[in-house]
């Protein structure tokens, strides 16, 4: 069993959510995971696309994000999409509540990590949806940026 298939280095993003959405806010939250859990994470089989963050009962839930099941995982594997606990402080899922109550705004899985201690953490985002004439504006940056690039070379 070779010992690089696991790494402590996992950096997964949701590209798709700068995208779809406006960051306003920020937080890391840890995940409470099962032990298959961690170890697809740490071979990188994560799919945050389809993620998405609510609050119930004062705690906060995160669904759609796909885990691959671990595939020497036995009858204990894990189910891929189940609906995850995210471990935020009261004081910060009460003010993420406020926020959401507002008109259009969401909660976003953003990226997922492995910290300097070895828990993996969720790094989630208070966003408003984009319209259709924002996304234009964000291809315009960034292929402005792009040339940019390319003309410094």
């Amino acid at each position: 069993m070779s010992k690089e298939r696991f790494s402590n280095n996992i950096n997964i993003r949701n590209r798709q959510a700068g995208f779809e959405y406006e960051l306003l806010d920020k937080y890391v939250a840890g995940i409470v995971l099962t032990g298959t859990e961690i170890k697809s994470i740490r071979e990188g089989k994560v799919n945050l696309q389809d993620g998405y963050c609510y609050i119930n009962n004062g705690e906060m839930f995160v669904k759609g994000v796909n885990i691959t099941p671990y595939a020497q995982g036995t009858h204990y594997n894990h189910e891929a999409t189940r609906e995850r606990k995210l471990l935020l402080k009261r004081s910060e899922i009460r003010k993420m509540e406020g926020k959401i109550e507002e008109k259009g705004l969401t909660l976003v899985p953003v990226r997922l990590f492995i910290n300097d201690r070895g828990f993996a953490k969720m790094e989630i985002a208070v966003g408003r949806g984009k319209k259709l004439h924002d996304k234009r504006n964000s291809i315009k940056e960034r292929e402005a940026k792009r040339e940019l690039d390319k003309m410094k070379f």
